[in-house]
């Protein structure tokens, strides 16, 4: 969610790698381990909690968090929490980063030390006080000043055991004072609205006989007010701490006035000094981002050029693949890079130029796209985007019965149980292999339209490139698909959002065994037991030393690799895609035919859609090039249910599936095998044509063009998830923030173009083809980053005049009290 702030956006989002405690303090007693569990929270509030690691003095997490921050914070905090059966579960410590030293520990692995965590320090939310210093005139005459406080509002208390009831505590501080006065509790809400005040004597008149009276200074500066927000509780141990503010009396000048919000802060006794290692520590891994985005008008300079890359040639002096040149890691490149073209519906052809580019320059076609390229990643983060929800069809499944199961798989002799039989593990392990392998094999119709895309490009640029080996066709998509796609999601289920959290060690070793044996099925390598280090390993993988397993790959590949440029016929073989008994009505090919229902065996491959009487001999065969629209037929067209409709240039095949379930499967397929054809409907009729009209419409030629949209065809819109103008803005910043490399790559390109030597070794880092090309689009790069730079410097500027310390907006906090008493002091000074 973004924070509009002048027709600017700001967005924040964090990122968190939760790691291990180590040297967790033992219980007191004969049972010493503990359950723990660690949780995020913004402030007080909870927005992640890992698994329980039981019986543990030094949990592993290994848990990665992701969240887009909503609203403003002032802590990001972590707590490690005992798990109690009987009683509430207590806290054994935290750790708390203030919003504005995230920075200082960004994408580094970090020990933090356990803090205590006491009521006294669990403080959050803001107060709004007005305080006013004014003459007071007493009975006998004399005067006095007496300080005013109005207590109007709070915003964002905790809430403490469910509830919250709070109230104020004034009081007056100083060297001989010591006052307090309390306001009315406000029940079950963490907004009070106050509003009382509250009435303190400043200074006594040193003589009642003079008619003026001067302040004195030196007791004024000595004094302070103080406001404590407390929880009035009914439980026995007394009214819960919430936070308190302190106000040096000299904020109220030369006016006596004084109006504004409060940070509450912990009390100062609330940290009891503890020694470092008393609580153990906490292992983090922190990304904060905070991305300021202008309105889209600013980045299209610099938008249009990175859009443009998959025209440059060559592709190496593209400002994309410049990025991915100057990122001191090609991720930090890619996930920006990858969300902005499918944004831009650019993806397939970028891609398809840096993996051509990357083939030309490999020699070996056994370590195609094996490396940590800008390609890998971009590919990587696609599949990432794009096939979540294929994994969740496909693995997920399987994968929630295997954590469920927790069947014993181990087939390592040195690491098996006393009562565990090998040979059983092993059959459970094969089994399971068998099932994923399966179901991996047989989803290639849902894979994903631009995945496919990308894999038929990858394809063809291997296969031109090494046109000796057979093979190189299948390995080029085989180490994304499976390397980096099912093994990955397998090993660790949690990272691809098959499971809430990481599983538990025995179901993490089965996981882990599976997605070695899948990824060496999938590798299609020479030789399968030359893949594995483990001689246990080997001899389990001669279960699967069977053609039919290459021959399921090969399929499985071949059809992923397809695309609506390369006709489905060119797979020699036809694919088996679905089959199974439906019921259709007769498509009138006979001019006097009765048009009735019945029973028939539908079979769909890559090429073609048949229906038979029996499982051979087909009556019917429409190509899969003739298919305009798969859609639903809506049920009061023949009073039936789960119909759909297979629409042909001539007429329409009315199918009714067996469930729902069927229904959707069969539409889906069909659409998706058919969805690239040049033919493709944009509307259709969503009833039938009977009795010389359409029911739906009314019109009486069965010619009429559609009066609906059609609903099937490309997949889910991948843009509606993604901000391009936020892509837009992270790389820039990423420009922004290697502009030195930008720099020396210039320098790079001027040392090439002008000397024809062994290159130097501080320019070798980089993939240079053209020195021109690449120095022009470096040139463009530096202009657009340095006039974005311009506008967040004027923006930062405008942003400081405007910032008012002691707004709702921005409160004075530990530090905003300087900056208040020096905007105070500098608009007394522009006013004078």
């Amino acid at each position: 969610m973004a924070v509009e702030e002048e027709g600017l956006r700001v967005f924040q989002s964090v990122k968190v790698k939760i790691g291990e405690a180590k040297n967790i303090p033992p219980y007191h007693g004969p049972n010493r381990m503990r359950d723990c569990y660690c949780t995020v929270n913004l402030d007080q509030e909870e927005v992640f909690r890992t698994k329980i690691i039981e019986k543990s003095l030094c949990p592993f997490y290994g848990e990665d968090f992701y969240c887009e921050i909503p609203r403003s914070f002032r802590h990001l905090s972590f707590y490690i929490f005992d798990r109690d059966v009987f009683r509430r579960d207590s806290s054994i410590g935290k750790v708390a980063v203030k919003k504005e030293d995230l920075q200082k520990y960004h994408g580094k692995d970090t020990w933090f030390p356990l803090q205590p965590v006491s009521a006294d320090s669990e403080v959050q939310g803001k107060v709004h006080l007005e305080l006013r210093l004014s003459e007071v005139i007493t009975d006998s005459g004399a005067v006095c000043h007496k300080l005013a406080t109005r207590v109007l509002e709070c915003h964002g208390l905790p809430i403490v055991n469910g509830q919250c009831d709070p109230y104020a505590a004034v009081s007056l501080l100083g060297p001989s004072r010591s006052e307090a006065k309390k306001t009315k509790v406000k029940r079950k809400t963490n907004n009070p609205q106050f509003d009382e005040v509250f009435y303190f004597e400043v200074t006594r008149p040193l003589s009642y006989t003079r008619r003026h009276f001067d302040v004195e200074e030196e007791d004024v500066d000595k004094l302070a007010l103080r406001v404590d927000l407390w929880n009035a509780s009914n439980l026995k141990f007394g009214d819960e701490f919430l936070g308190g503010v302190r106000v040096p009396l000299r904020v109220l000048g030369q006016a006596g006035t004084h109006d504004a919000w409060y940070f509450l802060q912990p009390r100062d006794n609330g940290n009891k000094p503890v020694k470092a290692d008393d609580l153990g520590s906490l292992r983090l891994n922190i990304v904060y981002t905070e991305d300021h985005v202008f309105p889209s008008e600013h980045y299209s300079p610099l938008r249009d050029l990175v859009l443009h890359s998959a025209s440059v040639e060559p592709v190496s002096a593209s400002a994309a693949h410049i990025l991915g040149e100057v990122c001191r890691e090609k991720q930090e490149a890619a996930i920006p890079l990858v969300r902005l073209f499918l944004h831009c519906g650019k993806i397939v052809p970028f891609v398809s130029a840096i993996a051509q580019a990357e083939v030309s320059r490999t020699q070996d076609p056994n370590t195609i796209f094996r490396g940590n390229s800008l390609t890998s990643k971009c590919i990587d983060e696609t599949m990432k985007l794009a096939g979540m929800h294929y994994l969740q069809v496909t693995l997920k499944p399987i994968i929630d019965e295997i954590c469920a199961d927790r069947k014993p798989c181990e087939i390592d002799p040195v690491k098996l149980k006393e009562s565990e039989s090998l040979e059983t593990n092993r059959e459970n392990l094969r089994q399971y292999v068998d099932r994923i392998f399966n179901v991996i094999t047989t989803s290639g119709v849902r894979c994903p339209t631009v995945m496919c895309d990308i894999f038929f490009s990858l394809r063809e640029s291997a296969a031109t490139r090494f046109q000796v080996d057979q093979d190189v066709r299948y390995t080029a998509v085989s180490s994304f698909i499976f390397l980096r796609f099912f093994a990955p999601a397998i090993l660790s289920p949690n990272l691809f959002q098959l499971r809430p959290h990481h599983p538990d060690p025995c179901t993490s070793r089965t996981l882990t065994l599976i997605s070695k044996t899948i990824q060496t099925l999938g590798s299609l390598a020479k030789s399968k037991s030359a893949s594995f280090k483990e001689s246990y390993m080997a001899a389990f993988h001669d279960y699967f030393n069977e053609q039919k397993y290459a021959d399921a790959v090969k399929n499985f590949l071949d059809l992923i690799s397809s695309s609506g440029q390369w006709d489905q016929r060119s797979i020699e073989t036809p694919i088996m895609l679905k089959e199974g008994f439906m019921i259709k009505r007769a498509q009138g090919r006979n001019r006097f035919g009765m048009k009735n229902f019945k029973k028939r065996w539908f079979r769909l491959t890559n090429h073609e859609c048949t229906y038979h009487r029996t499982k051979e001999g087909a009556l019917c065969s429409i190509p899969i090039e003739n298919i305009m629209a798969v859609e639903r037929l809506e049920e009061e067209s023949f009073k039936m249910k789960n119909m759909f409709q297979v629409i042909q240039p001539e007429r329409a095949l009315y199918i009714q599936a067996n469930n729902c379930v069927e229904a959707r499967d069969w539409i889906d397929i069909l659409t998706k095998v058919s969805q690239c054809n040049h033919k493709r409907l944009s509307t259709y009729h969503p009833s039938a044509y009977l009795n010389g009209h359409w029911l739906c419409c009314k019109l009486s030629s069965d010619c009429a063009p559609g009066c609906s949209p059609c609903t099937g065809g490309l997949p889910a819109n991948i843009q509606l998830d993604v901000d391009g103008d936020r892509e837009s803005e992270r790389i820039y910043t990423l420009f922004s923030s290697y502009m030195s490399k930008l720099v020396k790559m210039q320098e790079a390109c001027g040392s090439k173009s002008v000397y024809d030597g062994p290159e130097l070794e501080e320019y070798s880092s980089f993939v240079i083809d053209d020195p021109q090309e690449t120095y022009k689009t470096l040139k463009l790069i530096v202009s657009a980053v340095q006039t974005l730079e311009q506008q967040h410097t004027q923006y930062k500027r405008d942003k400081f005049r405007k910032t008012k310390y002691g707004s709702q907006e921005h409160p004075i906090g530990d530090q905003g009290f300087q900056c208040y008493i020096r905007q105070q002091s500098e608009s007394s000074t522009y006013s004078i």
